[in-house]
């Protein structure tokens, strides 16, 4: 049987090496997976989209996020309200306070939702479901940019609708308490070391989250956030976290502490899935 040209092998003539292949491993160096130390946020460096997202992220960390007067303006008539204003931190700077539903929808929707997975990171924190995010207030922190219709997000303090929370056990009654008839105590953090009394006592009001940018810390701004939210979340009435009105949830060592600075001593879980159903049964 006759074979066409194509189909013909090319052979390998005298004074021709036959090249030799060498096999390849695929080797993933750890060394290129960094983690900032300004924000926490780890990226692989020289991957030009993760450099570019943890450039975007570490700037909002520090600095903050833009805030322009025309999106207020958009905003006004879904809920967007000035509930502080002239408000002081400790460099001499003034700022004012807002006040957003968390749920929002549309350009601002957009930009809460930037806002919110920004906090989460810093934070380590889970994303906030939607039905706890329609029973939430968004209170943000505006200082003055350099062009006049342009402001800066640097605080935000997420307050929710709960019904009830564990009041803290002071730490000097910590373990000792475990062996009581008279009390269970359940420890709620190892990280802090926390421990609460798990009796469910009636809190009307949460706090998710909290976040200030790390270039404005140690200036009164989530202190003022937390005013704010305590003072304005339930029309007419001014909550008291020293009389148990207000919880926060789990938090970081330096959530802690902002905590017990502000009077507060109460603690609730934001994942308990009773929680989350009595407030869906609330919305539908």
């Amino acid at each position: 049987m006759k074979t066409s040209k194509a189909d013909k092998k090319p052979s390998v003539t005298k004074g021709q090496k036959q090249k030799t292949l060498t096999q390849l491993h695929f080797c993933i160096d750890k060394s290129i997976i960094k983690t900032c130390a300004s924000c926490g946020l780890s990226y692989t460096k020289g991957a030009e989209e993760d450099e570019a997202l943890h450039k975007k992220h570490c700037m909002r960390a520090q600095k903050g996020m833009e805030w322009g007067r025309e999106e207020e303006k958009e905003g006004t008539k879904a809920g967007v309200k000035e509930v502080a204003s002239g408000v002081k931190m400790k460099d001499g700077k003034k700022g004012r306070i807002i006040c957003v539903n968390a749920d929002m929808k549309g350009k601002i929707g957009s930009k809460l939702a930037t806002l919110f997975e920004t906090m989460n990171v810093v934070l380590s924190a889970s994303t906030l479901s939607p039905p706890v995010l329609k029973v939430s207030k968004a209170y943000i922190f505006l200082l003055p940019g350099t062009i006049p219709t342009r402001e800066k997000i640097i605080g935000c303090a997420i307050a929710q609708s709960i019904e009830t929370a564990m009041a803290i056990v002071p730490s000097s009654s910590g373990p000792a308490e475990l062996s009581t008839p008279r009390t269970v105590i359940m420890h709620v953090d190892d990280s802090t070391s926390i421990f609460c009394d798990p009796t469910p006592l009636p809190t009307p009001l949460g706090i998710p989250r909290i976040f200030v940018s790390s270039s404005h810390r140690l200036q009164g701004v989530a202190t003022a956030l937390l005013n704010a939210a305590a003072s304005t979340f339930v029309h007419g009435c001014t909550l008291d976290p020293r009389q148990g009105q207000v919880a926060f949830s789990q938090t970081t060592g330096d959530g802690l502490n902002l905590m017990r600075k502000w009077g507060c001593m109460r603690m609730y879980d934001e994942d308990d899935s009773e929680v989350r159903s009595r407030l869906t049964r609330k919305l539908d």
